[in-house]
């Protein structure tokens, strides 16, 4: 017996929509890189992107537990002398409500070429809306 390897051309893929309101950001983060990364399939191979899409919505109502809502801060470096820009989840969610969750998953991937096409296949919307009904999505329940 030799063990299975999937390659990249027999990978099949599947949509999924998933429905982000009053679900914890941290707990949805790690279901939504598993999907990504293709663990839920028997398939699923380190090396080689098995992971099927994920369209998340109302990610603007994605609950943070504790006092994170103003004590968990986002940090970036603008690349000047002194350019660290410091925002609170509270701040980050009026300005850009999807880019928390995107974030949480981003780190939850594997770093490098693999992890940067697996966070391709992720689409996250503010409102109830999205643009791919075209490709059919499944309603995926998550807790």
């Amino acid at each position: 017996m030799s063990t299975y390897m999937a390659r990249p051309a027999t990978v099949e893929r599947q949509w999924y929509v998933v429905d982000a309101t009053d679900l914890v950001l941290g707990r949805l983060a790690t279901q939504v890189a598993s999907i990504l990364r293709g663990k839920n399939k028997p398939t699923f191979t380190p090396h080689v992107d098995t992971g099927d899409y994920v369209i998340v919505i109302n990610a603007d109502k994605i609950r943070v537990t504790g006092k994170k809502m103003d004590e968990k801060l986002y940090r970036h470096h603008t690349g000047y002398p002194g350019g660290l820009k410091e925002l609170t989840y509270r701040q980050l969610l009026t300005r850009r409500p999807g880019f928390a969750f995107k974030e949480a998953v981003r780190g939850m991937l594997p770093k490098g070429p693999l992890g940067r096409k697996m966070i391709k296949k992720l689409h996250v919307y503010a409102g109830p809306e999205h643009e791919q009904a075209a490709q059919k999505p499944v309603v995926l329940e998550l807790k």
